[in-house]
């Protein structure tokens, strides 16, 4: 146990390996599954009940039961994450995920649910570069899911609109990220990460009613917010992405991220982060303690 990560697994803690679900467990044959997941931040979880809060808003609107009320997952959460912390090296972090699924068939339409409580380390290498040379965006043909078929706010297990999106993309290039349009042409999100440009000062992201609000999207409005700087939610479509002056993307393991370009037309003077983007950034590590950018960027050398 020492050696291992451990997860929650249907009211037990067991290590990894011999954590096993069944084969006929709704969440893998057809993605009818919630899940959430924040992080932490020097082994200090990150706004946990805002995170629970939206996971069980997603559960209400899946009509799913995970049969344990939110204070009592908050405090399996804090659990698996104590277990899990002497694992954790110097300069590392976790995600910290929940999962629920409807579970197994019991007969006569009910099931039974399996929930999950997880750790898991941050890819920091992998995306380190990404922080000194700025993310490359590519929108795919493929568009979000509209609200009217299904409502992108609830974070469910079926991505597999958001993985066709990225497959595009990567095929394109291996380095960019997909953010899709939506129905209407709009920029909307990608997988995991939300949308920001800056415009003559002002901070302008896709309204909630086509995306799912990230927690790290409301912390990037609220620092905004405390800095004085002017934010709007509004429909942008390319031709705002092209003329913007700066671009970020946020997410729980990014937390604030320039963009470089959008499908090939850098960002305003090429530069990254634009002065907007710094200040968000430096609000954002002031706030939980950490240089973020740092953290990243000491992966690089």
């Amino acid at each position: 146990m020492t050696q291992e990560r451990v997860v929650y697994l249907n009211g037990e803690l067991v290590p990894e390996s011999e954590a096993k679900i069944s084969f006929r467990d709704r969440g893998f044959i057809t993605g009818d599954a919630v899940f959430d997941a924040t992080r932490t931040f020097g082994g200090v979880i990150f706004k946990l009940k805002a995170h629970l809060d939206r996971l069980y808003s997603s559960l209400t609107y899946m009509r799913l039961n995970p049969g344990i009320p939110q204070h009592q997952m908050g405090e399996l959460t804090m659990k698996v994450l104590e277990a899990n912390l002497p694992l954790l090296q110097a300069d590392d972090d976790y995600w910290v995920t929940q999962r629920i699924t409807r579970g197994v068939p019991t007969g006569a339409g009910e099931h039974q649910p399996t929930v999950i409580i997880e750790c898991m380390p941050l890819p920091f290498a992998a995306r380190a570069r990404y922080y000194s040379d700025g993310l490359s965006v590519i929108t795919p043909s493929i568009r979000r899911t509209p609200p009217q078929c299904m409502s992108p706010r609830a974070k469910v297990h079926n991505y597999i609109n958001l993985v066709l999106a990225e497959q595009e993309v990567k095929a394109q290039n291996p380095d960019a990220t997909p953010i899709l349009l939506d129905i209407n042409g709009n920029m909307s999100e990608g997988p995991g990460s939300n949308f920001f440009l800056v415009k003559n000062g002002t901070l302008i992201t896709p309204r909630e009613q086509y995306i799912l609000a990230g927690i790290s999207r409301e912390t990037a409005i609220e620092l905004a917010q405390e800095l004085n700087i002017e934010v709007h939610e509004a429909d942008i479509d390319l031709y705002d992405a092209y003329t913007a002056d700066e671009a970020f993307v946020t997410s729980t393991s990014f937390c604030i991220c320039p963009v470089l370009s959008v499908n090939g037309a850098t960002i305003g003077g090429g530069g990254v982060p634009g002065p907007v983007t710094d200040r968000l950034q430096k609000a954002y590590s002031d706030l939980v303690g950490i240089d973020v950018v740092d953290q990243y960027l000491s992966w690089l050398r």
